[in-house]
């Protein structure tokens, strides 16, 4: 039995753009305007096949994705390349399973940028192919080259992977910064309020639960 591997980037383009242009009806046609339709991804973490209701929920009611399947396209046979957010967003954007890739766990909120600046992504690939990109909502791929200052530029980010825009919170709502960022710089900061961010080292003088055991008692 012979094998064919195929190079991420055309699997890559082949993705981001037939794949893409086969939810819609038609496949990926022109609007009225002449110019390409719209793509939009919602991308979900940990969501079960069941948990909508084109896919048969009855407890949670899901009206307007409903009618997105019910004029598009519903996939009955699709395979997750992971549960978690983390490695399943880092999987989309480059083409790449994520257990192929040390360091696409699920990050910590001040994590580096774990998608190389400058490589093929479903993005890049999209903007070559004339479309404006962006990204709204949870990123958790990481920012910065692993000493990134939040009172400044944030870079490396979406813009350096493809992205035209982002607006997005760094992580999840549970880990710090629980912040927004828009391009490269966190909205609303206030210059005499700094952020400080650190996972390794004690922020403030807050006691904590490894320092004062006592306070983790009843």
């Amino acid at each position: 039995m012979s094998t064919t591997r195929i190079p991420r980037r055309p699997f890559l383009k082949t993705l981001g753009i037939a794949a893409a242009g086969s939810l819609l009806p038609g496949g990926l046609t022109l609007g009225a305007d002449g110019a390409p339709r719209n793509i939009i991804i919602i991308y979900a973490d940990d969501l079960g096949y069941g948990d909508v209701g084109c896919y048969g929920a009855t407890h949670v009611k899901t009206p307007n994705i409903d009618r997105l399947a019910a004029a598009g396209r519903r996939f009955t046979n699709a395979h997750a390349p992971s549960a978690t957010c983390t490695p399943s967003r880092y999987a989309m954007l480059t083409g790449e399973y994520a257990w192929r890739r040390q360091g696409t766990g699920v990050l910590p909120g001040d994590a580096r940028l774990i998608v190389a600046p400058g490589r093929t992504t479903l993005p890049s690939i999209l903007r070559e192919s004339g479309y404006r990109t962006g990204v709204v909502g949870k990123w958790h791929l990481g920012l910065g080259d692993g000493n990134l200052d939040w009172n400044k530029d944030i870079a490396p980010g979406p813009l350096d992977i493809g992205f035209d825009y982002c607006f997005l919170i760094p992580a999840t709502g549970d880990r710090v910064p629980c912040v927004f960022v828009e391009d490269r710089r966190v909205v609303g900061l206030d210059p005499n309020d700094p952020i400080r961010v650190s996972y390794q080292e004690k922020v403030g003088n807050e006691p904590t639960g490894k320092e004062n055991p006592e306070l983790l008692k009843m």
